[in-house]
């Protein structure tokens, strides 16, 4: 009898716990972008170098809703992947670069790290940056926020690079 009523509320604390899992992933969603940016031939080498922000503008209000949620639902915004790819010249790689930078903001007093990598390989056309762990709530659930970049460049960009940015921001939203 001792062990029952032991085992009776373990096991409602372990159905709570697995059931506020299901429902995490029942109210969980991913909003993904891609933007292009086109890095010019003349930067100098070794300096880090600012590149021209880009403006993003969310739709988040459509998506939420495509989600059955609303901003005001919206508890964690987290960067779950961020890939580089070069697009054009199709022969062109991650060569000219040493490392890059990338940061997110809304206006000119909230800029933060949205992801980074250093030490970048020779050889390779796509790279999968390190996202940061900080929540991005604010920045989806506005009506744009602006990516800026810096890099530090290894070797001469002899022509211009076409470069593609793919995010995919993971969302979890209160169910009530």
């Amino acid at each position: 009898m001792k062990k029952i009523l032991f085992l009776a509320p373990a096991l409602l604390v372990l159905a709570f716990l697995s059931s506020c899992d299901k429902l995490d992933k029942l109210l969980t969603f991913y909003i993904e972008d891609s933007q292009s940016v086109k890095i010019s031939s003349n930067f100098p080498i070794g300096q880090v170098v600012p590149l021209t922000p880009i403006t993003v503008p969310t739709r988040s209000d459509e998506k939420f809703k495509n989600e059955n949620t609303s901003a005001d639902l919206v508890k964690d915004v987290k960067l779950d992947r961020l890939t580089l790819t070069v697009t054009d010249p199709n022969s062109e790689n991650f060569d000219f670069l040493q490392s890059i930078s990338l940061y997110i903001s809304t206006d000119a007093n909230d800029r933060i790290l949205l992801a980074s990598q250093d030490n970048i390989p020779t050889g390779v056309n796509t790279l999968q940056l390190t996202p940061t762990t900080q929540k991005l709530d604010k920045y989806v659930k506005a009506s744009s926020y602006t990516l800026s970049t810096e890099a530090r460049i290894r070797k001469p960009i002899s022509r211009d690079i076409t470069i593609r940015t793919d995010s995919r921001f993971k969302v979890t939203a209160d169910p009530l």
